[in-house]
């Protein structure tokens, strides 16, 4: 049962859903913005402050906890499974033959990779989150991606008000005793904001190019990409349509048709 609790990244939900509320708490308690606002009798920003970090909790649980799209368990023996209906469809002369993992023996989808932390296949899997403790795959993409969003305005919000907390003291004793935690939430916050970016602008880099972290880091050994030039990618259609597929298609994309599609006709 513990072992369990343990794998199933309780600790680091707990743990992210503490800090969030102790620096909020903090933040509500010094002499901010927030706590100014409140005093004076304007509520709206403390208000919309505290559901800027609700929010953030719940999408950060919500993508904690999705399901980021497995692959499903094959059918009964002796029938066909869906992915051989679809490979028999599918000319084998320019489509890499689908091959069966490993580790769980499923028959995996192109672009679906094993996730050794989650022991299961994972449709057009980016990569393994320590940080949600979850996989981002093609189920739960998007919605990481609009958690990096409303955290990273979450974070930066946070950044403003702890700024507008740190009070002058006539030595550098009394002003680290004043603002010891002021300023240690300023550093938790600006090192998040940091990561926030870094994988904000990546992610969306990868996206506008249709490119999964995956495919992007270990190109070199995905048999579907070993044929396709060093700047030649099946799967992209231009970042507009490219965009406007992540963001506005909620489906499962047969991305064996996509590939021989792209490869017969290329750009």
């Amino acid at each position: 049962m513990v072992q369990n609790v343990f794998r199933s990244g309780f600790l680091v939900r707990v743990g992210h859903t503490l800090l969030t509320w102790i620096i909020t708490v903090i933040l509500f308690l010094h002499n901010t913005s927030l706590r100014r606002c409140e005093e004076q009798g304007e509520l709206l920003l403390p208000a919309l402050f505290f559901l800027l970090v609700i929010l953030s909790v719940l999408l950060y649980f919500a993508v904690s906890l999705m399901d980021p799209g497995f692959v499903l368990n094959d059918t009964v023996k002796g029938a066909q499974s869906p992915n051989e209906e679809m490979e028999a469809m599918i000319p084998q002369s320019s489509t890499p033959r689908l091959r069966r993992c490993g580790y769980c023996l499923l028959q995996q989808p192109m672009r679906a990779k094993h996730c050794h932390m989650c022991k299961r296949c994972v449709h057009r899997f980016d990569h393994h989150c320590p940080w949600i403790e979850n996989c981002v795959g093609e189920r739960n993409h998007r919605w990481f991606i609009i958690y990096l969003l409303v955290q990273l305005l979450t974070l930066l919000s946070g950044l403003h008000v702890a700024l507008s907390g740190i009070s002058p003291a006539l030595t550098w004793e009394q002003w680290f005793r004043v603002n010891g935690f002021l300023l240690a939430a300023l550093c938790i916050v600006g090192i998040f904001s940091v990561v926030v970016v870094v994988l904000l602008g990546s992610h969306l880099y990868l996206i506008s190019i249709n490119c999964t972290t995956w495919e992007f880091m270990s190109r070199h050994r995905i048999s579907y990409l070993k044929t396709c030039k060093d700047e030649e990618n099946p799967f992209d259609r231009g970042v507009l349509c490219n965009l406007w597929d992540f963001f506005c298609i909620c489906r499962t994309v047969m991305w064996e048709k996509v590939y021989h599609r792209n490869t017969l006709n290329p750009v």
